[in-house]
């Protein structure tokens, strides 16, 4: 966040304070999604762009490998995983109806 601050690019940031209702394929009930942040950026021609980042660690943004054997671990990965696909599926089309722009972000990105 001290780098959003302290960026000249960034116009405006906002954590969590929007709302995504989506459906868990869990329990196929609606809930709801607070994207991690709202940024809004100027580009290198003076463009102001929307993004909306979802700040995630490598792991949880693929799919758990099969294993052998089920155990409950496996299982809360999986149910992660498709939570988060619809979280992020959700996210992407409201961006899309926005015009913004839907980023995952992790320690890659952040040079960890």
């Amino acid at each position: 966040m001290n780098w959003l601050d302290k960026n000249p690019s960034i116009v405006s940031w906002a954590s969590e304070e929007l709302i995504i209702p989506y459906k868990s394929p869990v329990d196929n009930r609606m809930h709801r999604y607070f994207p991690d942040f709202v940024v809004k950026v100027k580009d290198k021609n003076g463009q102001t762009k929307t993004m909306m980042l979802e700040v995630k660690p490598k792991k949880q943004t693929m799919e758990p490998e099969k294993k052998k054997r089920v155990t409950k671990q496996y299982i809360q990965e999986v149910v992660t995983w498709g939570v988060n696909q619809a979280k992020w599926k959700a996210a992407t089309e409201y961006c899309l109806d926005r015009g913004w722009e839907f980023k995952l972000i992790t320690e890659d990105h952040l040079g960890l």
